[in-house]
């Protein structure tokens, strides 16, 4: 598709992200939409039935964290593996690409809450060695610092070209923060339809929603290799995607039994 230019091959070499404006199509923007609107009233009537209003990093109608549904649905793989993403992918990790997790990403109106400083593999943690996989931080929504857009320290002033940081769980949100130094980070300020793509290794953070509609925010990752835990299991998912640069995924083949779980 030839969205991605050498310059940005190098400052996501060099810095860990690049900055894709505007380039998932219409149709896909529109789709996309839809499904997160289903996933997240699904999700809210599962809460509502537990009589839940925080589960994990999930807090009801301030901020949603929905992982790995997809095979739920008719259409997501349409996106998460079409050769858009293929494109981005293979110009961050090379010519083997898998799906390693997916997620919806939404912050209520109003009261959308932050999220704080952490790099994503702090997540999967030092105990599982790995090397850094790819997070696509895909806008349904104009995005800026109003509505709780992300922030990231490029590597060279976050230190984190080869490193993961020890992380430490923030009471009363339940997030990992791993950075408490005071450099801001760089906001992203982008429209609907952009993908902002950085190294599981990038310190980042994203501010409150304050204003009166929802932030929504599409989240495949995907890695170079399978990362596995410590039994030797796939950590989340590993869903061949791109195979020596030629897309290789099956839908029809596509099965948590083989390639993780939902």
């Amino acid at each position: 598709m030839n969205i991605v230019t050498d310059a940005h091959r190098e400052l996501y070499r060099t810095e860990g992200y690049m900055i894709l404006p505007g380039v998932i199509p219409a149709d896909m923007l529109a789709m996309l939409r839809e499904e997160c609107s289903y996933f997240l009233g699904y999700y809210d009537s599962q809460m509502d039935a537990r009589g839940a209003q925080v589960e994990g990093i999930n807090h009801r109608s301030k901020r949603y964290f929905i992982s790995n549904r997809y095979r739920l649905s008719q259409r997501m793989w349409q996106f998460i593996f079409s050769p858009l993403m293929a494109e981005v992918a293979q110009a961050a990790l090379g010519p083997d690409v898998y799906l390693f997790n997916e997620q919806w990403v939404i912050k209520g109106a109003e009261q959308g809450m932050k999220f704080a400083w952490h790099q994503d593999s702090g997540y999967v943690g030092r105990q599982h060695p790995h090397k850094p996989y790819l997070t696509c931080w895909c806008t349904l929504d104009d995005v800026n610092e109003a509505n709780g857009t992300v922030y990231l320290l490029p590597h060279s002033r976050g230190g984190t070209n080869h490193t993961i940081f020890d992380h430490k769980q923030e009471a009363g949100s339940n997030d990992l923060v791993g950075y408490t130094g005071s450099d801001p980070g760089d906001p992203i300020i982008v429209p609907a339809g952009s993908i902002v793509a950085f190294t599981s290794y990038n310190f980042h953070r994203s501010g409150a929603n304050t204003t009166p509609r929802m932030r929504r925010i599409y989240l495949p990752q995907y890695s170079g290799e399978p990362i596995l835990n410590n039994a030797g299991n796939y950590w989340a998912l590993a869903t061949p995607f791109v195979k020596a640069g030629k897309l290789v995924y099956n839908h029809a083949d596509d099965t948590a039994e083989k390639y993780g779980p939902r």
